[in-house]
């Protein structure tokens, strides 16, 4: 029993996956055990979505085998590695937000009673699935769209238990998560380990892999590069494994001195807020998801409008649209990379250079040779991992994608930097050079505000930090005078209630 206990649940060996000249995966093993959490753990690029669309049917490896439950495992497709248990819950949830939470649970196996779709039958299906979760709270008929990001989640974990899983895949399931709804997904993750779930957990954020783990596996340019007990690792190793070094400063910080005044706000809703900006320092704004903190950054960016108050950027005040805050010398990083901070289907040299062309040529003109000096010079300095600057943006990495979002403010020669959780998806390495890049920055006496979830980060990069609760901006004080705990405390009102 123990020996049929302490078998894989699955097995992959030898797998290998190249695009082109390109490889992915180079005879990479992996293997997880019933009731097991094993993390996934690697820079971008490193290989781990590539291995885990393997497993989830999605890309049919080069060479290499694969077992499940000890027999030969080869899905032709998501739909069949579904059917073999395999579920895998992506970063962006693949949710029909128009649908119920109940069609959702079934969509693709939807019960049918005489030719027709049973809704009795599917309503059961989706309590029952809910309720094994211990969220029965969550009614069927309730559409997807309507519920927190927490809850939607939930959704997805219970279409892959309604469908039988035995092998559950969490990629990144924490970066749209406030700090309660993590602190509920790991006690959900126990019950299905207790259950016998087999559990590959991916993230960046190492303290996360500490925590949930009982096992870990890094994976470095596609191949593995080192593997062990979580219990009996330290986080330090496991980040050396990642980029292959040892990393010995995770938070770059020179000698800042605060300069004049950039950028004021006063009394200015959305927030209510009220602060000043100064040449050479990083100013950060903590708070739980749904305070407020995005939609008071593109207040102050011209994306949304100020109802009240006033907002001065240099010499600058008054209203303003995005157009004017980048020629007063203001560039944004928005969290939504994706959908609004990047042009996916443009080239690396196009998103880096096309919000200020005068470099490039004459009267609004580029000279291709010129914009490829200047994106070549970017790519260098920020570190992008990339074929020429000619490849689409959508064809990088997360954290490259971030890297050349950033490397656009860098051209762009701007003051002030407005950054919305610059480093949400991204690997260690990655966070380290982005924390230098904008050490750097400062030490050259521009300005930084930052927003981000990740408070280690605002501690360890900020100069002060504000928070915001329940759509109000608190003072800003010296970031000596916060902890964690203190920061929490702000967020959650549970210091204005005391």
């Amino acid at each position: 029993m123990a020996e049929a206990l302490s078998a894989p649940r699955f097995e992959m060996r030898g797998v290998s996956k190249a695009f082109g000249a390109t490889t992915a995966l180079d005879a990479v093993d992996f293997s997880v055990r019933p009731g097991e959490v094993c993390a996934l753990v690697g820079q971008n690029g490193a290989g781990k979505s590539t291995l885990m669309s393997v497993l989830a049917g999605a890309i049919t490896p080069d060479a290499g085998v694969m077992q499940l439950d000890g027999r030969p495992y080869a899905p032709r497709d998501p739909f069949d590695a579904r059917h073999a248990g395999v579920a895998m819950i992506y970063q962006e949830l693949s949710l029909a937000p128009h649908l119920s939470v109940m069609e959702n649970i079934v969509l693709g196996v939807e019960p049918v009673r005489r030719g027709i779709v049973d809704r009795t039958r599917m309503r059961e299906i989706a309590v029952d699935a809910m309720r094994q979760l211990g969220h029965d709270d969550i009614q069927p008929e309730t559409r997807v769209a309507a519920l927190p990001p927490a809850a939607q989640q939930l959704v997805e974990i219970a279409r892959a238990l309604a469908t039988g899983c035995r092998v559950l895949v969490l990629d990144e399931p924490t970066s749209s998560l406030g700090h309660a709804d993590v602190r509920v997904l790991f006690d959900l993750i126990s019950r299905l380990k207790a259950r016998g779930i087999a559990i590959v957990y991916i993230s960046h954020f190492i303290e996360e892999v500490m925590a949930v783990s009982d096992r870990f596996v890094v994976l470095r340019d596609g191949r593995n590069a080192g593997s062990g007990l979580t219990a009996a690792t330290n986080a330090a190793d496991i980040v050396g494994m990642m980029v292959g070094r040892a990393l010995d400063d995770l938070y770059p910080r020179g000698l800042r001195v605060a300069g004049d005044p950039i950028l004021q706000l006063d009394g200015v809703m959305p927030g209510a807020a009220t602060l000043t900006l100064r040449r050479g320092e990083i100013l950060g704004i903590a708070g739980l998801l749904g305070a407020g903190r995005t939609r008071l950054l593109r207040a102050i960016f011209g994306l949304e409008p100020v109802t009240s108050g006033a907002i001065s950027v240099g010499t600058y005040s008054g209203s303003s649209t995005p157009h004017d805050r980048w020629r007063q010398g203001m560039g944004l990083l928005s969290e939504e990379r994706a959908g609004e901070g990047l042009a996916l289907g443009l080239s690396i040299a196009d998103n880096m250079t096309l919000t200020r062309l005068e470099p490039l040529g004459p009267a609004f003109t580029v000279l291709p040779s010129r914009q490829r000096v200047a994106a070549a010079r970017w790519i260098d300095r920020v570190g992008i991992r990339c074929e020429s600057a000619r490849q689409t943006v959508g064809e990088l990495s997360g954290g490259n994608q971030q890297k050349v979002a950033v490397a656009r403010l860098l051209h762009h020669d701007v003051d002030v930097l407005v950054l919305d959780e610059p480093t949400r998806g991204i690997d260690v390495a990655s966070k380290a050079q982005i924390y230098a890049l904008v050490d750097g920055m400062v030490l050259d006496r521009k300005a930084v505000l930052l927003v981000s979830s990740y408070l280690p980060e605002l501690l360890g990069v900020c100069d002060r930090i504000a928070v915001m609760s329940r759509g109000r901006l608190g003072p800003a004080r010296p970031v000596e005078e916060w902890t964690e705990h203190s920061l929490l405390m702000d967020a959650s009102g549970a210091r204005a209630a005391s």
